[in-house]
């Protein structure tokens, strides 16, 4: 339970507020390398942070991101020419290269000089692991561009599903890094079975045990943390135990346990206090980590069926989510189909951004509780220190990685020696779990 004035300092990061200025310190996914893989192809709008940003691939293949709006009269660039090596705005001609340098000033004499007086606000960019990302902190002092977690090496395939959800960053990544609810709100896609540890087929998530109640166990880290749901396998339950480690990596980052084909992660970005880029993302080796569409398919977040061209869900609270209680009658304990559509109901059914005075936490709630006492430490160390949680020094070892095992009891879960899934048995063909109609 937070106090309405701890909620605003974990929650708000327009403008000033301090968890937007941490946020900051590190590089961010804008978009996707997909929404602008055209050369002089159509400019994307973006906002991060409550600030509106327009992103384009000039003629020489170089992503710029810069305030959307002209540095002259303020008309949206959105809207203006890509070509010849610059982004011009449609009311005037100005004419931006992708450092925010004018190039060109339609509307001014050439003698007066003004283009070598103006600067249009533009952002460091580098293109990684399917993302645009850029640094939108102090310019002064860029950091150098670290892989991520989930894609460390250039040749990891990565696969991501994109939604815009109307709702604050801070509830998505408490459920992303709340491993109880698996247990009950995807049970009928992450399914009990008689398996060796959690399992891909083509159409669910099998996991070794019944229970419902997991034990939580937390280790702290500069970066974040890492906690185990500790619950009882299905088979051999007095000699061990069926661990879920979970890697909450600072400011925003879930790496969720894996299945025997491919990792997963979950990455939010605050567009503003109330809206959230809600990426899902599976990455591994080529061989076994199912392709974007296939991926998309599966969770069911196809563009033009789940979501609109602009990764706006289609299912919504006006209709229901798509809910089918026939489905519900025959057995499917949500009726929601997709499990990701199935969390996101729950995130924004909680409101903009969720009231944490009027709840009531358990046992099962340790990761949430561990979040917000660490993001309220780190944002009032910022405050005091500048330092940035997760960064520098900070950052999360190569070392740390989420995993799912079945484990003697002897055997401490912090000690495990775990690697992220790479290589093994051949993908199946993802399918959805089952249909409902629109």
């Amino acid at each position: 339970m937070l106090t309405s004035e701890e909620n605003d300092l974990l929650c708000r990061v327009e403008g000033d507020a301090p968890m937007g200025q941490l946020m900051r310190r590190h590089w961010q996914p804008v978009c996707l390398i997909e929404e602008v893989s055209e050369p002089d192809g159509a400019p994307v709008k973006a906002r991060l942070f409550g600030e509106n940003l327009v992103v384009f691939r000039d003629s020489d293949g170089q992503v710029g991101v810069m305030d959307e709006f002209c540095p002259h009269r303020r008309a949206s660039l959105v809207y203006g020419r890509n070509e010849e090596g610059g982004l011009r705005c449609l009311y005037h001609g100005w004419k931006m290269d992708v450092k925010g340098n004018v190039v060109e000033m339609a509307s001014e004499p050439a003698s007066s000089g003004m283009a070598e007086k103006v600067k249009h606000k533009a952002y460091p960019v580098k293109e990684w692991g399917g993302f645009v990302w850029a640094y939108m902190g102090p310019k002064e002092d860029v950091p150098e561009f670290v892989p991520p977690p989930w894609a460390p090496t250039e040749d990891t395939r990565v696969s991501i599903a994109k939604v815009l959800l109307p709702c604050n960053w801070a509830q998505i990544l408490e459920g992303a890094i709340d491993s109880a609810h698996s247990s009950s709100l995807h049970s009928s896609d992450m399914v009990p079975a008689r398996v060796d540890g959690a399992k891909a087929t083509s159409s669910l998530w099998l996991r070794p045990s019944t229970d419902k109640a997991p034990r939580l166990q937390v280790q702290k880290g500069q970066y974040g943390f890492r906690y185990a749901a500790l619950r009882r396998p299905i088979h051999n339950a007095s000699a061990n135990d069926y661990v879920r480690s979970t890697v909450f990596v600072a400011p925003a980052t879930a790496l969720i346990p894996p299945n025997n084909l491919y990792n997963v992660a979950n990455v939010n970005v605050p567009m503003d206090d109330t809206n959230t880029a809600f990426y899902f993302l599976a990455w591994g080796h080529p061989a076994q980590t199912p392709e974007t569409e296939t991926w998309r398919k599966f969770l069911r977040q196809t563009v033009g069926i789940d979501v609109d061209a602009e990764y706006r869900p289609l299912r919504n609270q006006d209709n229901r989510f798509w809910q089918d209680r026939q489905a519900m009658k025959a057995g499917n304990f949500t009726g929601i189909t997709g499990f990701p559509n199935q969390d996101v109901a729950m995130w924004v059914t909680m409101g903009p951004i969720a009231n944490r005075s009027d709840e009531r936490l358990g046992a099962s709630d340790l990761a949430i509780v561990e979040f917000r006492r660490q993001m309220l430490d780190a944002v009032k160390d910022f405050q005091s220190s500048g330092r940035a949680i997760g960064t520098g020094e900070m950052r999360i070892p190569s070392s740390i990685c989420a995993y799912q095992a079945i484990v003697p009891k002897t055997t401490d879960w912090r000690e495990f020696t775990a690697h992220p899934v790479w290589q093994g048995d051949n993908l199946p063909e993802l399918e959805p779990s089952y249909s409902v109609k629109a």
